[in-house]
């Protein structure tokens, strides 16, 4: 296969399978790849991969990154990954040393289920996992019957099941880490606002998560668990703390309030600010004279 200039799109799992050189799939609609038996040439997905398949990843072990998005994931201890059909991979493949397995399923095999995020996971965790995959694999090396489906597709859900129970407790037991995510957000949004001065627009939850290495809903899950409020939230309270900071400075307007936030309509801003002040910008801007004024 040739190197192409753009992302390398898997089309059927028979495709998959040649190109990591392992033996045809047991089944056309689904299966599971042991990293530790492929054989390929890295340089051959350097411009990423898509497929047209949902993608279950469980690394025991990585060493490098993969981008997802605009994000990286950064599995140094193994985890696992979701990724739905058509969404683009790249991987740093000089980087790259990880084993372990991905579960490859066709939509027309089981419904809809669409997930985009990093899952970091125990050692106890690993091996529940692990024995989910053991047992998809053992059910696809038997001969194919009428309850061949039902029994996979039990134990999908089982492996789905476990994912959203350990996506959950991952905002507990990573809690350190999780509070250290929150500092560096609040840092990014203070730079953006004291640097950029409204240059590159309003902030976005994509914009930020994609800074900090997460998914946006990742990021909106993390902040809601431990503060109650999504992204979007945080991103307006800070926009409102550095609006009352610039309107206290006599020499910016509202507008230029407006302008200096990233707003391209300072009507925007207006209507922001009054949702969550309930009061107008020009009625903040007048009480804060009207203060200074009667304390002198």
């Amino acid at each position: 296969m040739k190197t192409s200039q753009s992302p390398v799109h898997f089309r059927s799992l028979s495709v998959l399978h040649e190109a990591m050189g392992i033996s045809a799939p047991l089944h056309p609609l689904i299966s599971i790849i042991d990293y530790g038996e492929t054989r390929f040439d890295p340089k051959i997905f350097e411009n990423g991969t898509k497929s047209d398949f949902y993608k279950i990843s469980f690394k025991t072990k990585f060493n490098g990154k993969i981008r997802y998005g605009q994000g990286y994931y950064d599995f140094e201890n193994g985890g696992m990954s979701f990724v739905s059909p058509g969404q683009i991979l790249r991987m740093d493949h000089e980087e790259a040393d990880y084993s372990g397995m991905s579960l490859h399923i066709h939509p027309d095999f089981i419904r809809p289920y669409s997930a985009a995020e990093a899952l970091y996971l125990s050692e106890k965790e690993k091996k529940t996992i692990s024995d989910v995959f053991e047992n998809i694999q053992n059910e696809l090396n038997e001969r194919i019957d009428q309850f061949s489906q039902d029994v996979i597709i039990s134990q999908i859900e089982l492996l789905l099941t476990y994912s959203n129970r350990f996506y959950n407790r991952q905002f507990i037991t990573r809690k350190s880490v999780n509070n250290d995510l929150l500092s560096k957000m609040e840092d990014l949004l203070n730079d953006f606002f004291d640097k950029e001065k409204g240059i590159k627009g309003l902030p976005t939850v994509e914009f930020v998560a994609s800074q900090l290495n997460l998914t946006p809903r990742y990021l909106s899950d993390m902040l809601r668990h431990h503060t109650g409020q999504n992204a979007q939230q945080h991103i307006h309270d800070k926009l409102i703390e550095k609006a009352k900071e610039y309107l206290s400075e006599s020499q910016f307007s509202v507008s230029e309030t407006a302008y200096q936030l990233g707003f391209e309509h300072p009507q925007s801003f207006s209507k922001l600010f009054k949702k969550k002040t309930e009061v107008t910008p020009n009625e903040y801007k007048q009480s804060l004279q009207k203060f200074n004024n009667e304390s002198k």
